[in-house]
């Protein structure tokens, strides 16, 4: 690794982050447009985006090659699926005063996917990732019952991102992230324009002036750029680097809540971000402690 690669891998992915972590910022400027509509304009404009960039780039052969082949266009279209309902529930959240619920979602997704290792690929657990797993279900238990209901929207993120990305292991070792990301909305861009064609006049797009006409557009760089730092992270960055990484955005999501949008935190609600915590740092132990164990490549 060049110090080159040293020295800009990092800002790369804090600048990745920092973007995945603003966006309860960035959500309320687009309404009165609704999660849905939001949604739909996210598909369409982020073909659009990954497109130019795929041209610029040259690797729209790449794009063209998963297009043709069923097997990736299949798993990729499940990945479509999940990721539109992540993005729904996440907008929804966000536009109804849920940023919490949010952030909660994603600080419990690393917990998911631990468990998905177990119910799905037949892992065996260390006794720390099973600690960290009674944790996350402890978090999850006080919150259903202080706060009277299951946290809904924080599970329903955390298992479609969780199952998003076990998708999307199955052919991330063959196609790039930003061709993935557009046959993804390849796929699920006819459902989005049959949906902004059918609200018609009712939609927001053209009846609130130019500036909200532009920012529902830039939902196609809001959504691929960072997708495109993190990529160019991935490749300078070790993996533990990157894993810590991963709790910013929930962080950043958590202090804007708190701290822009005033929402209310009961007994019930830190109880149940301490446990989650207490669960993500057992895992983040765990998983230094390993990768430290390990054997490095070419030596004996």
């Amino acid at each position: 690794m060049t110090q080159h690669q040293d020295r800009w891998g990092l800002p790369l992915g804090i600048g990745a982050y920092l973007f995945w972590g603003g966006m309860p910022l960035f959500f309320p400027l687009l309404e009165p447009a609704g999660a849905v509509e939001i949604v739909a304009h996210r598909i369409v404009w982020s073909l659009l985006f990954c497109l130019i960039v795929l041209t610029a780039l040259r690797q729209l052969a790449e794009f063209w090659a998963a297009l043709r082949t069923p097997r990736v266009l299949g798993t990729f279209t499940v990945a479509a699926a999940l990721i539109v309902v992540n993005w729904g529930v996440y907008v929804y959240a966000v536009l109804s005063g849920r940023v919490l619920d949010a952030a909660l979602g994603y600080f419990i997704n690393p917990i998911v996917t631990v468990l998905l290792g177990v119910l799905v690929l037949r892992e065996r657990l260390r006794p720390v990732q099973w600690l960290a797993i009674g944790f996350g279900v402890a978090s999850v238990v006080v919150l259903s019952t202080g706060l009277g209901g299951l946290p809904w929207i924080s599970l329903c993120l955390a298992f479609s991102f969780g199952l998003y990305g076990l998708v999307k292991n199955r052919v991330g070792r063959t196609v790039a992230a930003l061709p993935g990301l557009a046959v993804e909305t390849v796929v699920a861009t006819p459902f989005a324009l049959a949906y902004l064609v059918w609200l018609g006049d009712s939609g927001t797009f053209t009846g609130h002036g130019p500036g909200h006409s532009l920012l529902l557009v830039s939902t196609g760089v809001v959504t691929a750029l960072p997708l495109l730092l993190f990529g160019a992270a991935a490749r300078r960055l070790p993996l533990s680097v990157v894993g810590m990484l991963q709790y910013l955005a929930p962080v950043l999501q958590f202090l804007v809540g708190v701290l822009v949008f005033h929402e209310h935190m009961p007994p019930a609600r830190w109880a149940g971000f301490f446990l989650v915590w207490v669960a993500l740092v057992l895992l983040t132990v765990d998983g230094i402690r390993r990768s430290r164990r390990a054997p490095r490549p070419g030596l004996s």
